[in-house]
């Protein structure tokens, strides 16, 4: 079972929307293996990004330790 994480969604959603070709969401949320992979390939050609700015809404976004972003400010 799941935890609640300490990151929040809306500095997550900003850098994903900003930056997330780059994967600094995910080095936000301490992801920084996917972070690398991500800036590697654009955000899996933007694929990616926009997949992750959905789970970031939608609250299903995860720290590295698997607990969910749930929490806006």
């Amino acid at each position: 079972m799941s935890t609640t994480s300490s990151k929040k969604i809306l500095p997550a959603f900003i850098l994903c929307f900003l930056f997330g070709v780059f994967g600094v969401h995910r080095f936000y949320v301490g992801k920084v293996g996917t972070g690398v992979i991500q800036i590697l390939t654009a955000g899996g050609f933007g694929i990616w990004t926009v997949i992750d700015l959905i789970l970031i809404v939608i609250g299903k976004f995860t720290d590295k330790e698997g607990n969910a972003i749930t929490e806006w400010t």
